[in-house]
C-alpha cells in the first residue's frame, strides 16, 4: 500500500507530466483560459489515462509478449479509440462542453502525456494496480496543472498587466513559475 501511495504522489506532484516532464503542453496552454473548461478536460484526460493504463497492461501482459516492436502502434490505436469514444459521449451528453473544448478534445489523441503514461508504466514494469494508480496520479496532476493555470489566467484578466507581457508571454511566465514551484516537491520522496 505504501508503494501505491509513492507511485500516486510521484505522478501527481513530484514528476507532474505537465510541469516536470513538459508533456501535454498544447492542451495546458490552449484550454486553460477558463476554469470550468480546464477542469472538465482534466477529467476527460483522467478517464483516457485510466483506460490507456488498463489497455497498456493488457497489451503488454497478453498480446505483445513476443512482439514488443508493436507496442507504440498499439498504444496509439488504443488512445485514439478511447478519445473517439469520449468525444462521442461528450457530444451527446454535453453539447456546450463539446463546443467549449473545440479542437482540444480531439487533440487528446495526440497528447504526448497520455502516450508517455503508457510508455512509462510499461518501462517501469507496473502491474495492473500500479499502472492504474500511476494513471490516476498522472491524470490528477494533469488536471491540477490545468486548473491552477486556468485560475491564474482568470486572475490576470482582472489585473492591470503591462501591455508588453499580456497574452502568450504572461501565460508562459506563469507556466514557468508553476513549474519551478512544483520542483519544490522533488525532495518529497527519495524513491518512487
Amino acid at each position: 500500500m505504501n508503494d501505491l501511495l509513492l507511485i500516486f504522489i510521484n505522478a501527481l506532484l513530484i514528476n507532474n507530466f505537465v510541469l516536470s516532464y513538459f508533456l501535454g503542453l498544447c492542451p495546458f496552454l490552449g484550454v486553460s483560459g477558463r476554469l470550468d473548461t480546464a477542469f472538465r478536460l482534466g477529467l476527460a484526460n483522467i478517464f483516457v489515462m485510466l483506460i490507456t493504463a488498463l489497455c497498456a497492461w493488457a497489451l503488454n501482459t497478453y498480446v505483445l509478449i513476443h512482439a514488443p516492436y508493436l507496442r507504440l502502434i498499439s498504444f496509439i490505436v488504443v488512445i485514439a479509440g478511447t478519445v473517439q469514444f469520449i468525444e462521442m459521449v461528450i457530444r451527446k451528453l454535453s453539447p456546450a462542453l463539446f463546443r467549449a473544448l473545440g479542437i482540444f478534445l480531439p487533440l487528446i489523441t495526440t497528447n504526448c502525456a497520455i502516450l508517455g503514461l503508457a510508455i512509462f508504466a510499461t518501462n517501469r514494469g507496473y502491474g495492473l494496480i500500479e499502472g492504474l494508480v500511476f494513471a490516476l496520479g498522472a491524470g490528477g496532476g494533469f488536471t491540477l496543472a490545468l486548473v491552477l493555470m486556468a485560475g491564474l489566467r482568470q486572475e490576470t484578466e482582472l489585473s492591470t498587466v503591462p501591455e508588453l507581457v499580456r497574452g502568450t508571454a504572461l501565460n508562459l511566465i506563469i507556466a514557468g513559475i508553476l513549474s519551478m514551484a512544483f520542483m519544490g516537491f522533488s525532495g518529497l520522496f527519495t524513491a518512487a
